[in-house]
């Protein structure tokens, strides 16, 4: 993949799934106070239904933009969500002809019956080492979104849901554009380190 140029990256939907929890993963949130303020309602949080929870979304997007964010119940088991989103989203990003598809080669995405999805909705797919988070390009675009949705106050699933999704939607063209562009470097950068982590 060293002798592919920008207008070859150009052309690939990177697609991933990553779980988002109400209060992120431990469940805790601090709260700075003055003495004697314990009780003051600025400083209570309401109670959260279920204690807690998160979901699990799949994501795609492309240097020309974002495209669908989808609830799962089952990671990548779900087929129709899978060719859905991709007959869906390479002609809304302009790419219907040419697109490839740039997936980690993680092995819940390489069953049998994802392998033959693929094949029959998406030929030609972008094949890469198994748990090579820093090849994806998408962890960013998760790192970005978890950074948006924490500015909101979250109290249910269906809340964190709706959040999710509007600001899945609103990361902008020109971030897309640059995260795509780096990926010669982080090809490159993880070859150097050799199976070590990355700053990507």
């Amino acid at each position: 993949m060293l002798d592919k140029d920008i207008s070859f990256w150009e052309s690939v939907i990177f697609v991933d799934e990553s779980q988002f929890n109400i209060f992120g993963s431990d469940g805790r949130i601090g709260v700075r106070i003055k003495p004697n303020e314990e009780l003051n309602p600025k400083n209570l949080l309401p109670t959260v239904e279920h204690g807690g929870g998160g979901i699990m979304v799949c994501g795609c997007f492309a240097a020309s933009g974002m495209e669908n964010l989808v609830s799962l119940k089952i990671i990548w088991t779900n087929i129709s969500i899978l060719k859905e989103n991709l007959k869906i989203s390479a002609p809304k990003l302009g790419i219907q002809n040419t697109f490839k598809l740039y997936q980690d080669n993680d092995p819940k995405h390489t069953a049998l019956n994802v392998r033959l999805c693929l094949l029959y909705n998406c030929p030609k797919v972008i094949m890469t080492p198994p748990y090579s988070s820093d090849l994806n390009p998408i962890e960013n675009m998760w790192h970005e979104l978890e950074k948006r949705t924490r500015k909101h106050d979250i109290f249910s699933k269906k809340q964190l849901k709706a959040v999710l999704t509007e600001e899945w939607n609103k990361i902008e063209h020109s971030y897309t554009k640059k995260i795509s562009e780096t990926m010669l470097k982080r090809i490159k950068s993880v070859i150097s380190a050799k199976g070590y982590p990355t700053k990507y």
